[in-house]
């Protein structure tokens, strides 16, 4: 355990803005940020021409990728109830500790039992031993009864639903948004509006219910205005996107490249323009890695007959910095994205650099050049769509509760 640590001469990320200076760690908390004397008996990281910023929070993982999530700055990941359905308080408890020592994990309890969509789960009990909201996996709840009372029941714990908004009716066994590319490659299609359809049934549940709901991905024109207009309204809704829905469209699926297999499906470049746009809009709360890493033999099939999910954690931070070089948003939108909103929504430590915090931080090299590269990735599996993509910015070093792990 290190008891001081000071992170010196860098450009600390605040959500005011950036500081010259650095970071003091006491004792696993943040104790100074700015200018501060660096105590005798610290160990020091020199921090010069880098940034020093909070441990980013990612919503949404489907697996606990320790190496992925270290070199890609990830201290604290949101877990989906999917990979062994965590149900029950036993499995909340596993996966909690299933990231030691190298990341935080926090657990969604399943909304329902087997993630089947009918009879609610324990939610209560899961909630008071360590869920941080409630998700329904990687299916839509498709009976408005189920889901209302789930909305219902989460909310009046104080908990978030996280839906994914996909009507499974229009849906079907689609592998691909309905438009040009799927047209030209024969792949079974399904409108956009299969999004949309979802996103107007929740928001009238959260409604009448009152109940918060976060919308795990939108990734469509329409789901958007339907979200910035529930806003205006006060609703309590939030909902986050994947670097690949922000810059990659469906042609990137030309050649049957399984990589960009994705759910939900990659869509044309207008809707992937409005993704940006609502961004830059603050419309869209968080941005999140999507992180899902599928083997060779879920990978290496037929385009239909593949399993759908990318290896997101490691590439997250160097692909939204080049939002900021684009001139969409400012580097501390870009950490509130990817670290404040996160904490703010699902009631987690960290998320911003202050005074008496969890230290969960980063030194990132925000110029760095480097290359995705699928066959060198850290992750469990390197099924990237962005493979062999050159980027900038990288994560010199992770530091989890005070201790380096980078």
């Amino acid at each position: 355990m290190v008891s001081v640590l000071a992170i010196t001469g860098g450009r600390v990320v605040t959500p005011e803005g950036l500081i010259d200076g650095g970071v003091l760690v006491r004792d696993g908390r943040i104790a100074a940020v700015g200018s501060f004397d660096t105590p005798s008996d610290a160990e020091t990281i020199d921090a010069r021409g880098k940034l020093i910023a909070p441990g980013l929070i990612d919503v949404g993982v489907f697996a606990i990728d320790r190496p992925a999530f270290v070199a890609g700055g990830i201290t604290r990941a949101v877990l989906m109830p999917d990979q062994g359905q965590i149900e029950t308080v036993a499995l909340v408890q596993h996966a909690a500790a299933s990231g030691k020592p190298k990341v935080w994990v926090h657990p969604l309890a399943a909304a329902t039992r087997g993630l089947e969509g009918g009879e609610l789960a324990e939610i209560g009990l899961m909630a008071r031993d360590g869920a941080c909201g409630v998700a329904t996996g990687r299916g839509w709840i498709a009976d408005s009864g189920v889901m209302y009372r789930l909305l219902a029941y989460a909310g009046a714990l104080g908990l978030r639903t996280v839906s994914h908004p996909e009507d499974g009716g229009l849906a079907g066994d689609a592998v691909m948004t309905d438009g040009e590319t799927a047209t030209r490659l024969g792949l079974a299609a399904a409108p956009a509006e299969a999004e949309a359809l979802a996103v107007a049934r929740d928001l009238l549940l959260v409604e009448a219910t009152g109940a918060p709901i976060h919308f795990r991905q939108i990734t469509t024109t329409r789901s958007i205005a339907l979200v910035r207009a529930a806003k205006a309204k006060g609703l309590p809704v939030s909902c986050g996107i994947t670097p690949a829905h922000l810059f990659l469209a469906d042609s990137a699926v030309t050649g049957f490249r399984t990589f960009a297999r994705l759910s939900p499906p990659l869509r044309d470049e207008g809707d992937r323009q409005a993704c940006i746009d609502a961004v830059a809009d603050g419309t869209i709360d968080l941005i999140c890695s999507g992180h899902d890493p599928q083997g060779a033999e879920a990978k290496r099939l037929p385009f239909a007959d593949a399993e759908a999910g990318m290896a997101g954690a490691e590439s997250l931070l160097a692909l939204c910095l080049g939002l900021v070089r684009d001139g969409r948003i400012g580097l501390e939108r870009l950490f509130d994205l990817l670290s404040g909103a996160p904490a703010r929504l699902f009631g987690l430590p960290g998320g911003a650099l202050s005074v008496g915090a969890e230290a969960d931080l980063l030194v990132v090299d925000s110029e760095a050049p480097w290359r995705i590269e699928s066959g060198k990735m850290a992750a469990a599996a390197g099924n990237t769509p962005f493979d062999g993509l050159p980027v900038q910015g990288r994560v010199i070093r992770t530091i989890k509760g005070g201790v380096p792990i980078l």
